[in-house]
Parts: structure tokens; sequence; C-alpha cells
């Protein structure tokens, strides 16, 4: 007796552990789920089974996905909201800078683009607000009515459509959320912080270098804080000194409202001094916030205009792959984004993000390590389309 319950035992053992192999059609249904987050229908479902049993392969069977509504409505506007705020909240409205990721993704734009182009996406359907530089209720009204993003966005220009010039533009960062979230008030250092953060991945603390000159940190920074020089040699330099040289680049822009009666900027909007304005304060195209709280340390840099310099270019952040080709400095906010989209740290970002988006966690071992190597060449061999690279992680991540 107890030798026949321990022959069953074995038996449900054996088949416990024995692999369970998915056939074609729960593959395509892995596929689409991982990509769009939902099921597909019957017949993409069927389009998806052919392409992997005798067509492109699970990767053209994920391409398909791809082309489902609620990947452009929830799964790349769920991607992109958590950059367009300092909370990095992804529970947000749609906006111009999400509009426009999605619009890249979607039309196989160059990736690089999105911090240096002259480019925006606006929607094409009737019955809701035109767009406008003051206000997001065009991009709200498309998503409160539930408009296919996929086939009503349609790719316009920020200097057609705003007071930012084409050589001001530079991708999601003159957008106007970007602007609101950024440029609002502040010293305009938190578009640095940001960008480095939502596009190279590293926050502050990651490029802490204290080997860097000092030179071109402002006026409004203390060189002794609490009265000991040492906190400003050990810790503010360290970020101060390559964050400063950077944001000098958005010298020209800010970000206007009416602070009395709409005190949280719902219908600001972003705010560029071209070659004929100045600013009111200054006399200049500086913005007044430059040279906020100039007299807590005198001598310190005084900014002349929007050229900028990579100080981490040297140091520990060489690490961040910078492309020599390009000279390291310029003037404005288009040069300075495609420096930094440029680098190995972008593409690696891209990549890590699309993978915890689609596979729904972090790469965890050395399997996942070298899958995140793969897509990163494969991103920089197939000119940054990223659509591409969602359909990458999706066929690695469905599982057998």
């Amino acid at each position: 007796m107890r030798s026949a319950i321990a022959a069953r035992l074995i038996g449900v053992c054996l088949v416990i552990v024995l692999p369970v192999w998915a056939d074609a059609t729960d593959q395509a249904k892995r596929l689409h789920d991982r990509i769009a987050g939902v099921p597909p229908d019957a017949a993409t479902l069927t389009n998806m089974r052919d392409e992997i049993e005798t067509g492109g392969g699970a990767m053209a069977a994920a391409l398909i996905a791809t082309q489902a509504p609620a990947f452009y409505n929830i799964t790349l506007k769920s991607f992109a909201a958590p950059w367009t705020n300092r909370d990095q909240s992804v529970f947000v409205p749609l906006d111009d800078y999400i509009a426009t990721v999605i619009g890249i993704v979607r039309d196989d734009i160059d990736f690089r683009g999105i911090l240096s182009a002259d480019i925006l996406y606006t929607g094409s359907s009737s019955g809701i607000p035109s767009y406008s530089p003051s206000s997001n209720a065009h991009y709200q009204a498309l998503e409160e009515q539930g408009i296919d993003l996929q086939t009503a966005l349609v790719a316009t220009t920020q200097s057609a459509n705003s007071d930012i010039t084409a050589n001001a533009a530079a991708g999601v960062l003159t957008t106007r959320s970007a602007a609101k979230a950024f440029f609002i008030d502040g010293t305009n250092r938190a578009m640095i912080r940001f960008t480095m953060l939502n596009h190279l991945c590293r926050d502050m603390e990651q490029l802490h270098d204290v080997t860097r000159a000092p030179d071109r940190i402002r006026q409004d920074v203390s060189r002794s804080p609490g009265g000991d020089s040492r906190i400003f040699l050990n810790n503010c330099i360290g970020c101060h000194s390559g964050m400063d040289a950077m944001a000098q680049a958005f010298a020209y822009y800010d970000y206007e409202y009416d602070v009395t009666n709409d005190p949280d900027g719902i219908n600001g909007q972003v705010k560029y001094n071209d070659i004929a304005e100045s600013d009111p304060v200054t006399g200049t195209r500086i913005v007044e916030k430059y040279y906020s709280n100039s007299l807590n340390f005198e001598h310190g840099f005084i900014t002349p205009d929007d050229s900028w310099s990579n100080y981490w270019r040297q140091g520990q952040n060489q690490r961040l792959g910078w492309n020599l080709a390009l000279p390291g400095s310029g003037s404005g906010a288009s040069s300075l984004g495609q420096e930094l989209a440029n680098t190995l740290a972008f593409a690696q970002c891209q990549v890590e993000k699309v993978f915890h988006n689609v596979c729904l966690r972090p790469p965890e071992d050395s399997e996942d390590r070298t899958q995140i190597d793969t897509m990163v060449t494969s991103l920089q061999a197939n000119g940054y389309r990223l659509r591409n690279t969602f359909a990458e992680a999706a066929v690695y991540c469905m599982g057998s």
C-alpha cells in the first residue's frame, strides 16, 4: 500500500516538474499582453500566431502587437508620464510632452530627437479644443474622449505652434509640460537634474564629482554654507560644478504665469527671449532667476549668455559614454540635448526603462544584463527606433 502511494506521489512530482511548452497561440497572447496590456482580438491573434509558426517569428509577431491602440493610449502613456513631473507620478493627464514621445515611437523617428528636435505632436480629432501654448485642454480632451492616439496624433513643430523659435526648440525639454514642471520659478537647474534622471537614469548623487572646476557655479551658491567652506568643497561643488555649466543652456527660458490669479501656473506658457527680446529686470536675454541671490557669493559666476560646457566629460562621469565626435560645448538647449542624447548612458537608460515596462521588473541577473546589452546595441544600430526595443523586450520576457 505504502509503495503504491509512494509511486503515485512520485508520478505527481514528475508531472509538476516536467516543462510545459506554450504553443504559438499562447506565445502570441503573451506577447500582446506584454506590449499592449490587453488581449488581442481574434484576427490579430491569428496574424501573430501565423508569424510565430511560419512567418517572421516572434519578433514580427511582437511588432504586430505594437499596432494595438492600447500600446499608444496606455503603455506608452504610462511609460512617459513619470518624466513630466517632479513627483515622477504616472497619474497625470496626457500633455504635449507625453504625446510627443508617443508620436516619435509610433513614427519610428530617431528617439534621440526627444532632447533636441523642433518637434511636437498634436491631435487631429474634431470636437476638441485647439492646441494652445498656454493650456493643456487640447490633450486632456483627447484623453477624456478616448481618442485613439495611434491615428489621431499629427507631427508638427513647436516653432509653428508657440513663441519658441526653431533654433530654441529642444524636443520635450521645451514643451509646455516640461517648462511647467522644471522651468517654473527656481533657477532652471531642475531641468538638468530631471533630464539626467529621466533620460540618462542618473540622479545628482550618482553624478557627484568634487574634482571638477567650480568656475561656472553661480553667485547664489554660498561658498561657506553655515560658515563652513568644507561643506562647499566636499558636497556642493560635486553637483554644481557640472550642473551649473550645463544649466547655462537654459538662460533664455522661463515659464510665465499669473502668480496672483493662477498660482499653480495652470494657464502659463514657455517664455524664450529671442535676439530682439530682453528680460524686464536684467535688461538682457538672461532671465532674472539666473541673477537671484547674487549676494550669497558676489564673486561667483555671472551668466553672460546661453553657452554651456560639459565638465563631466572628464573625471568619474566619463563612464556615461560621451560622444567624442561632438564638441562638448555649445549654445542653447538643442545642442545640449544632442550632447546628452548621444551618450551610451542615454541608450542604456531607454532600454532599461523599456525592459522594466514590458517585463514588469528590472534586470535581475547576468542573463538579463546580457539581454540589455544586446538591446542597446540593437537600438544604436537601428537608428534609435524605440518601438523595436519594446518588441525585443516582449520576446525576451514572453516565456517559453
